[in-house]
């Protein structure tokens, strides 16, 4: 594992999390920090040192214009074979493959593929929902929204916008919903981050009755994720931001690439 210990990482006994009711809908070449800044004014809120914003992959999407109309794509064989055996439109599948590294897995209507940044996921995190862009033409499409060109770089993009503004030391991290094997329902993960470690590696330390610990290390940037997703939602609750305030971590540079197994580690491959 990629790494040393991380000292440092506490949380309080208890955690605030509050997501921004007024991030307007946002729409190709948006300053999504400005956006950001301009909610956390409007509700009275502020950013103190260790707040971790989770930030919605979708937001940025928008804001690069990941938009893609699949009208405008033209199926490869490998794509027409796996629309057949997946029953996905080929078109679609010529859009996950085209963000991908390799495909892991494939079942009936979902396509299990390495993104091109590391991360696995169903469809290389593809968005159907909602994701018509206001510059289309009527009678294009369909439209679909792929995520972020780089997520790390974007979390680092926001935390130096927003530390600057608020003269405070805060964590970003970019968040997506994946599925899991062996589990069902999805779950916020982190797909960017910034300024906080996404790993807590406590191997060499000792748990209650001195025995050392050998295994354990936290997917810290997962865990603030899927807490955040909790009132971020996943459908229509316009939600896209979440500020979470309690936890006190040291400075990292590491991003969430680190969250993702090198391809001869990952049993699903």
């Amino acid at each position: 594992m990629d790494g040393e210990v991380t000292e440092g990482l506490m949380c309080s006994e208890e955690l605030s999390l509050r997501a921004l009711r007024q991030v307007p809908h946002v729409a190709p070449g948006d300053d999504v920090a400005a956006l950001i800044d301009a909610a956390l004014r409007a509700e009275a809120l502020t950013l103190a040192d260790c707040d971790v914003l989770v930030v919605c992959s979708k937001i940025l999407a928008k804001a690069e214009d990941r938009y893609l109309d699949l009208s405008t794509l033209e199926p490869s064989p490998a794509a027409l074979e796996l629309a057949a055996r997946s029953g996905k439109d080929a078109r679609l599948v010529e859009a996950i493959l085209q963000e991908s590294e390799r495909v892991s897995r494939v079942g009936r209507d979902a396509l299990i593929v390495r993104h091109k940044s590391g991360h696995v996921s169903a469809n290389a995190g593809i968005d159907q929902s909602n994701v018509r862009p206001p510059h289309a033409d009527q009678g294009s499409g369909p439209w679909v929204l792929r995520l972020p060109i780089d997520s790390d770089a974007a979390a680092e993009h926001l935390r130096q916008q927003l530390s600057a503004t608020w003269h405070a030391r805060i964590a970003v991290i970019i968040s997506d919903s994946f599925g899991r094997p062996l589990r069902v329902g999805t779950v916020g993960t982190a797909i960017g981050c910034a300024g906080i470690d996404p790993l807590f590696d406590q191997r060499g330390k000792t748990d209650l009755f001195g025995r050392t610990l050998e295994h354990t290390i936290s997917a810290t940037a997962d865990q603030i994720a899927a807490a955040a997703d909790l009132i971020a939602g996943q459908a229509a609750e316009g939600r896209p931001v979440v500020r979470v305030r309690g936890l006190k971590f040291p400075p990292s540079e590491r991003g969430a690439s680190v969250l993702s197994r090198p391809p001869g580690e990952d049993l699903y491959l």
